[in-house]
């Protein structure tokens, strides 16, 4: 018989009033503001009131370079949680809110799979609690307000060909990527060169997310760099008026939303600023309400560990003062074997050859993490067809590279396929190694920090960036913003900026073709190669399968 797939699955869940999840964290029911009977926002009071209360420890899952293979990063994020929760843990898990692009396109919904599941699937993968329509309208609004005050006399004297801010949605739409607005006459404004942004990439995303309170979100709001006048001084949100607005527009969004796995460990679900064109980690709300409220918190970054696990310790880690305790790296023999050269039609038949070569990609992974002083062991997320000497020649591999594999059955059997690894996370958490530290310091010059991250995270043998980029970040630097870390946004499927390059290479050349400043995020964004911040539709996007059953029941979302 088949297996249910992960809608079926989900469908059946026994849920738990999401009052009893919130008491089961010690969150009254008079701070839980909900939406429905099974999801709610956790109340700003009640956030405020738990500064004193000491940390738990902090657990980062991330993974190899995706391939079409699958990986199942979040499924494992999911899974680790409640396997920590089966040994007796109290464990909470922060997770990042899907977006609608990837949905409806190719990468398919955000909430885990098979057994190792947050529920309401359907609600997180669709609209949710609203939380990013009101950060696409927040920034819209923004854009409303620079070309109406370029409209009604300009007082500012933006310079119209100098407007950075762009406009966003929350859908992969490659015609928006470059456009013409205020076409169609006089009483339409000035026209000029603009585009859209996919919303998971505007900087208001980045900034909810790394935001510690309403108050803080303001400033930042306020701090956005919109543009420039005649004579380059910059122009921010705050010149227009438009913060407080902002704010106002994102005051709810701001407060993170609790919800539950399928065996009722609490799941914080907030915020998705993807990793490869933004910073790619859930809110610093939601990671730090549920480090005062558990002893063990699982998070995840996003794609592989040289983009997200890497921008969670340079950008997160340092802005909200957090440090991991351990780091589960999750791969699966199919996507080693693709790393190792196999063609995605060939993955059934055994290879361990292809499994041993594809292991560099992994290898590389293990070292990066290891380098941030942090502790690593490997989840191998077991697929039916996996073989055992396949899954020898992994853990054979990571042994000989000084960390530990243990396989991972979490898909098929919930939190009782994942026991083996809570208790080595428990055992490297335990131990307290305090090595932890970021990449490079504040003080390092903004290309030099570019090239660390190319060099010892991608093996790379040069950066290749012309005269104009350079002086821009120059430019930055004079004016104060040197102390910023760096945003890579590059191809998640590999190491190098040409995604059809698997494996771990050395050796090759990193081209930034633009350089962009979020002043209210807090980093300067890098962008690698041919990297979009608005995606497109596959040529069979997931959306031509998605719709309504007989008895009105979603089908399709996976």
């Amino acid at each position: 018989m088949a297996p249910k797939s992960d809608i079926e699955i989900a469908r059946a869940a026994q849920k738990r009033p999401i009052q009893e999840i919130g008491a089961s964290l010690g969150i009254p029911e008079t701070d839980l503001l909900p939406y429905g009977h099974d999801k709610a926002k956790v109340s700003a009071e009640f956030i405020a009131g738990l500064k004193d209360r000491p940390n738990g420890k902090l657990i980062l899952v991330t993974a190899i370079n995706p391939t079409p293979a699958g990986e199942g990063k979040t499924t494992t994020t999911v899974g680790l949680g409640d396997g920590l929760a089966r040994i007796g843990k109290k464990a909470a898990i922060c997770i990042r809110e899907a977006s609608l692009g990837p949905c409806f396109g190719m990468k398919g919904g955000a909430a885990g799979g098979g057994y190792a599941q947050v529920v309401p699937m359907e609600d997180m993968n669709l609209h949710f609690t609203g939380d990013f329509h009101a950060i696409t309208s927040a920034h819209n609004l923004l854009a409303a307000m620079i070309d109406n005050h370029i409209y009604w006399g300009n007082e500012l004297g933006i310079d119209q060909r100098r407007v950075s801010w762009r406009r966003v949605m929350d859908m992969n739409d490659r015609a928006l990527r470059d456009m013409v607005c205020s076409l169609g006459g006089v009483a339409n404004g000035y026209p000029r060169e603009t585009g859209f942004d996919i919303t998971v990439a505007s900087e208001v995303m980045a900034i909810l997310c790394l935001a510690t309170d309403i108050h803080d979100l303001q400033k930042r709001l306020g701090d956005i760099i919109v543009g420039y006048t005649r004579d380059r001084a910059s122009v921010h949100a705050r010149d227009l008026k438009a913060d407080g607005a902002m704010t106002v527009l994102l005051k709810d969004a701001l407060q993170p939303n609790l919800v539950q796995t399928l065996e009722n460990t609490p799941a914080f679900v907030h915020g998705g600023p993807f990793a490869n064109i933004a910073h790619g980690c859930n809110s610093v709300m939601a990671t730090t309400t549920a480090l005062k409220l558990a002893d063990y918190v699982v998070t995840e970054a996003g794609f592989g560990a040289d983009l997200g696990a890497e921008k969670f310790m340079n950008i997160k880690c340092r802005k909200a003062g957090l440090a991991p305790s351990a780091v589960v790296i999750v791969a699966t023999v199919r996507a080693l074997k693709m790393n190792g050269g196999v063609a995605k039609a060939d993955l059934g038949a055994e290879n361990v050859a292809a499994v041993t070569a594809g292991c560099a990609n992994l290898g590389r992974h293990i070292e990066n993490v290891k380098s941030f002083g942090v502790p690593a062991v490997v989840a191998i997320n077991h697929f039916a067809d996996d073989t055992e000497a396949e899954i020898a020649a992994v853990k054979e591999y990571v042994a000989h590279q000084g960390s530990e594999a243990i396989l991972c059955r979490h898909w098929a059997d919930g939190s009782a396929g994942i026991e083996a690894l809570a208790q080595r996370v428990v055992a490297l958490a335990e131990a307290d190694h305090h090595g932890f530290a970021p990449l490079y310091p504040d003080e390092m010059g903004l290309f030099h920090k570019i090239e660390t991250i190319a060099k010892r995270i991608y093996r790379a043998g040069e950066v290749i960036a012309d005269k104009k980029i350079r002086d821009q970040l120059h430019a930055w630097e004079q004016a104060g913003y040197g102390n910023l870390p760096i945003c890579m946004a590059k191809t998640q499927y590999s190491f190098t900026t040409d995604p059809n390059v698997r494996g771990a290479p050395e050796g090759h050349s990193v081209p930034i073709r633009e350089v962009r400043l979020a002043a209210g995020a807090g980093f300067v964004v890098a962008i690698c190669g041919e990297i979009m911040t608005m995606p497109g539709l596959p040529s069979k996007p997931a959306a031509e399968t998605i719709g309504l059953n007989p008895e009105g029941q979603i089908e399709g979302l996976f």
